[in-house]
């Protein structure tokens, strides 16, 4: 039983009074003979850090990967495409020319894609070569990525730029050979013959996204029309806005400037099965971790309710003392709600600490185990990226301190409605 406070103390009985917090924190300083309910408060609070942690782990690995794909996708294939629905565009440089002049509009490439085949060293691979300006190709993020002053060799018709994924594969070099197949090629009285040709390797591109780094190559726009057999024609303009989330609300806009025989395409459609399924993942992670701050909170009740079952003498003297049950409700609160505000802080700086480190941790993990954690050739990407939001993080903060707090509730109104006399009656 511990000691007595002063009578004194206790006719201040305002909310959250001094006296209250001194017997929560001797409360949650359990004896020896008490050592149960402290290993179950202990669990508690490792529980509840654990899925605050966990969550904001996963939400914020999961937001990063999403941000990382959309990046790099975008930053090859642009936000809104323009196509036209009779084919392949005839006057792309006039359509160009007025989509550029609405407001917002960062760039307009038009491209040639066509799949092929690439082979060297009794290789072969299906890629999909693209056709763009050099121009072009100089203002998009994969020219970062090229050797310097690679871009002034990228013109004629023999000239190509490989993804470093592609061309480890093919075990091809900078300055080396590439032969490509298309399997729609001249028509012979013998029938249709693959068009093959072979392509000097001018530099190699690593974006980090192996989509690209493995699948793409880069030719001029000139070639890529005679190679594919076009003519003066492209596939589509590929459009880059400022807001890639305002791109919806642009697409009458660029509907009206490409013509009438032209069709928009944003972005969200031609991806829109891939992150939609991010999102659903994202989702369930949410709730499925989220049961983990859930038991956490489920052990508070319970090791709250065996305290107040093993402090009910403790309680009647309070009670008799002059303490009110308004008193009594708050001093267990504050019990329970240490250990979730403690467990929740834990958890918050172990989840910070985590995503800010998360790579060196992902490279230390594999040489420990000696395997191969996010593979980039499942998930696109070179590195794991951890992309913290900050209502995300909110949200995970809020969601574990009202479990935390809720979890208290009934059993500190159990105390708050314990008899004195009842309790005191064996004693």
């Amino acid at each position: 039983m511990p000691e007595s406070p002063d009578p004194k103390k206790l006719k201040s009985t305002g909310v959250f009074a001094p006296f209250e917090w001194m017997i929560a924190a001797r409360y949650l300083r359990a004896k020896r003979q008490e050592s149960f309910i402290s290993v179950i408060s202990l669990f508690s609070l490792i529980g509840i850090a654990l899925g605050v942690a966990t969550l904001i782990i996963v939400m914020s690995v999961m937001n990063g990967f999403k941000v990382e794909l959309l990046k790099s996708i975008l930053g090859l294939s642009g936000h809104v495409t323009i196509q036209s629905q009779m084919g392949n565009m005839t006057d792309y440089d006039a359509v160009t020319a007025r989509i550029m002049k609405v407001p917002g509009v960062v760039r307009a490439t038009p491209v040639v894609d066509g799949q092929v085949m690439a082979s060297q060293n009794d290789s072969n691979l299906g890629v999909i070569a693209r056709g763009i300006r050099a121009q072009d190709l100089g203002k998009l993020a994969v020219a970062e990525k090229l050797r310097a002053g690679s871009l002034a060799y990228f013109d004629g018709d023999d000239a190509v730029i490989v993804g470093a994924g592609l061309a480890a594969k093919l075990g091809v070099r900078v300055n080396g050979e590439i032969t490509l197949i298309a399997p729609k090629g001249n028509v012979t009285p013998f029938g249709t013959t693959p068009r093959v040709k072979t392509y000097h390797v001018i530099s190699v591109f690593r974006i980090g996204n192996t989509l690209f780094d493995n699948n793409y190559i880069f030719m001029p726009l000139g070639e890529a029309q005679n190679y594919f057999d076009l003519g003066n024609k492209v596939s589509g303009v590929e459009v880059m806005i400022n807001d890639p989330e305002a791109d919806l609300a642009m697409l009458p806009a660029l509907g009206k400037a490409a013509g009438p025989m032209m069709r928009t395409v944003p972005w969200q459609d031609l991806n829109s099965a891939f992150f939609e399924a991010i999102q659903v993942e994202s989702n369930v992670m949410f709730l499925i971790l989220s049961l983990i701050i859930l038991v956490a909170a489920l052990n508070i009740v319970s090791g709250l309710i065996m305290l107040v079952k093993d402090k009910s003498a403790d309680i009647a003297i309070l009670r008799t003392m002059g303490a009110t049950r308004g008193a009594v409700m708050r001093i267990f609160f504050i019990s329970g709600a240490s250990i979730g505000v403690s467990g929740t802080v834990i958890g918050f700086a172990i989840g910070v600490l985590f995503c800010a480190n998360i790579e060196n941790i992902r490279q230390g993990l594999s040489k420990l185990t000696g395997t191969t954690l996010f593979d980039p050739t499942v998930y696109f990407l070179s590195r794991m990226p951890a992309e913290m939001a900050p209502m995300q993080v909110a949200s995970v903060v809020v969601m574990a301190l009202v479990l935390s707090f809720l979890a208290t509730l009934y059993p500190s109104w159990r105390a708050a409605r314990l008899d004195p006399v009842e309790a005191l009656r064996y004693e």
